[in-house]
C-alpha cells in the first residue's frame, strides 16, 4: 500500500522536489547517487508539520533542542565528498538529528552507525527510518564527539555538528584509505575532509564555509 504522506503533494510534490534537486545541480553537486537520493527523499517528514510547506527549500530549518535540519545543499555536498574516494561500505554518522541526512546516506552505503546525544530526536529518527524502510541503519544513543569505537574501523565519517578541533577519537576509528567530512571552528567554521593514508598520516582538504550547530559532549534523556 503506497504512504500517500511520503509521495507528498502540493509544496511536498514530486515536482517540488524536481525544482531542488536542479538547484543543488546548478551549485556544483554532480553526483547523480546523491542527488537521486535527494529527490526520492521525503525531506517533509523530517520536519514539524507547520513548515513541511518549506520542507524543499534550500535552507537549514528548525527541530527541537535547539538543533536544525541541514540545507540541503550542505546534506549533498557533504555526501558527495564522502564518497568521491570509493564506495563506503561502513559509514559513522556523528548527530543523527532529525534523520535526513541519515535517510540519505542509508541509501548510498551498504550500513550506516548513526549517533545521537538527545534521545527524543534519535526516538523520532528511528521512527522516520521505519516507515522508509531503511533497515541498514543502526541508531546508538551516546555522546557523539566519541562516535562508535565497538564498530570501528570505518570507510567513512560525516559529522553534522561542529566541534572547536577534530575529536581524535573520531580520526583512530577511520579505516586506512577512509574519509571524515567534518565542520570545524566555532565562529569562523569550515568544512574539512580528512583522509586517513595510513597507520598515523593524515591529509586534510579545506572545502568550503559553512555554519553548524556546536557539537557539545554529554547526552539528553
Amino acid at each position: 500500500m503506497i504512504d500517500m504522506d511520503l509521495q507528498g503533494i502540493g509544496m511536498t510534490s514530486r515536482r517540488t522536489r524536481e525544482r531542488l534537486v536542479q538547484r543543488l545541480r546548478d551549485q556544483g553537486v554532480a553526483n547523480e547517487a546523491v542527488l537521486n537520493a535527494v529527490r526520492d527523499t521525503p525531506r517533509h517528514i523530517f520536519i514539524d508539520e507547520a513548515l513541511s510547506h518549506r520542507a524543499y527549500e534550500d535552507t537549514a530549518l528548525p527541530i527541537s533542542y535547539n538543533q536544525t535540519i541541514s540545507q540541503p545543499y550542505i546534506v549533498a555536498r557533504m555526501t558527495e565528498l564522502l564518497l568521491e574516494g570509493g564506495h563506503c561500505d561502513k559509514v559513522l554518522e556523528v548527530g543523527t538529528g532529525s534523520g535526513y541526512q541519515t535517510a540519505i546516506l542509508g541509501q548510498l552505503v551498504d550500513q550506516v552507525f548513526s549517533v545521537e546525544r538527545i534521545r527524543p530526536l534519535q526516538e523520532k529518527a528511528r521512527q522516520r527510518l521505519q516507515r522508509l524502510k531503511l533497515y541498514n541503519v543502526m541508531l546508538r544513543h551516546t555522546d557523539g564527539g566519541m562516535g562508535w569505537p565497538d564498530k570501528a574501523p570505518f570507510d567513512g565519517i560525516l559529522v553534522t555538528a561542529a566541534p572547536r578541533e577534530v575529536p581524535t577519537e573520531l580520526l583512530s576509528q577511520l579505516a586506512i584509505g577512509g574519509r571524515l567530512v567534518i565542520p570545524v571552528g566555532e565562529e569562523e567554521q569550515t568544512l574539512k575532509r580528512i583522509t586517513r593514508t595510513d597507520e598515523d598520516q593524515f591529509t586534510t582538504e579545506v572545502m568550503e564555509k559553512v555554519r553548524f550547530v556546536p557539537l557539545l559532549s554529554g547526552t539528553v534523556r
